[in-house]
């Protein structure tokens, strides 16, 4: 079950929350954030290359936009970014009254519209909520009553949504209808015991295979869709927060960590925190939705 492929360090950054890679398919370089260093990375694998652009506020997420660019999640709401990365222009700001809250974990439908949810810095129980932003910029309260939104993926039919609030230690399953963008019946795929670690960001490979990082226990698990486990990577750093296939042939997948909280000693043990790796585990993933508006 185990994946016996090396994984691979393809760049050395002691990132503080590395977090939310999409592979841009037309650059051929994968996007990714370092949310409490308010930063987004554009890394170029041909070049080894690694660009990166202070947006002035912890970012946890970015989709690739259509007409080039990209959509945050920024602490505060939503915002773009153009193609040159130097112009960040606000569409809309999301829980104005809730200053002790961040935007995390986010990811583009086929239809093009951008979900993101939140979380409170203190990790609050119940206080944060599921957004939907649409191609006009209007912004749709999805979910609320949740602890720590983090990774969601949809099917290769879009049919079903996959969702992770980390709190609740799984991954559910909600009826997806993709014209109108709302959700329907709510089911659990697979339940992550505590002492394993937290269930945290996640893919959906072209088979519709689960690919979930597991924060704490240095592993990225596969899941079929009907909640086996048949698969696992193992990482030279525990804290893995996501993972995205990547590459021409979107066999590669491409895995963030972070160092952010780890004590001096945790992080004597693990030289390897914070880095982004690479591993090829013999599956193909798909090419990212792109943000329409």
């Amino acid at each position: 079950m185990t994946d016996n492929q090396e994984v691979e360090v393809v760049l050395d950054v002691r990132a503080s929350v590395g977090e939310g890679p999409v592979w841009d398919n037309r650059t051929n370089t994968l996007v990714w954030v370092d949310i409490m260093n308010n930063s987004v990375h554009v890394f170029d694998p041909a070049s080894g290359q690694d660009r990166a652009v202070d947006v002035g506020q912890p970012v946890g997420a970015a989709g690739l936009r259509e007409e080039g660019g990209l959509v945050l999640a920024l602490r505060d709401g939503f915002a773009l970014l153009d193609a040159d990365l130097g112009d960040l222009h606000w569409v809309a700001k999301v829980e104005e009254d809730s200053p002790t809250n961040r935007m995390n974990d986010g990811k583009c439908d086929a239809a093009g519209r951008f979900w993101a949810g939140t979380m409170a810095f203190a990790v609050t129980p119940g206080v944060a909520s599921l957004y939907c932003l649409d191609s006009n910029y209007r912004v749709t309260r999805v979910l609320g009553d949740i602890t720590l939104s983090n990774g969601l993926d949809w099917t290769p039919d879009n049919r079903r949504m996959y969702y992770i609030d980390s709190a609740a230690q799984r991954v559910d399953a909600f009826e997806f209808d993709l014209e109108h963008g709302t959700l329907g019946e709510r089911r659990t795929v697979v339940d992550v015991p505590p002492e394993l670690g937290l269930p945290d960001g996640m893919t959906v490979d072209a088979d519709g295979g689960l690919w979930v990082a597991i924060h704490g226990s240095g592993t990225i698990r596969r899941y079929t869709p009907d909640g086996r486990l048949n698969r696992i990577v193992r990482v030279p750093a525990r804290q893995v927060t996501c993972c995205a296939f990547g590459g021409a042939d979107f066999e590669d997948l491409y895995i963030t960590s972070m160092t952010y909280g780890l004590s001096p000693e945790a992080l004597r043990d693990q030289p390897l925190a914070g880095a982004l790796f690479r591993v090829r585990p013999g599956v193909r993933g798909r090419p990212s939705y792109r943000f329409a508006g």
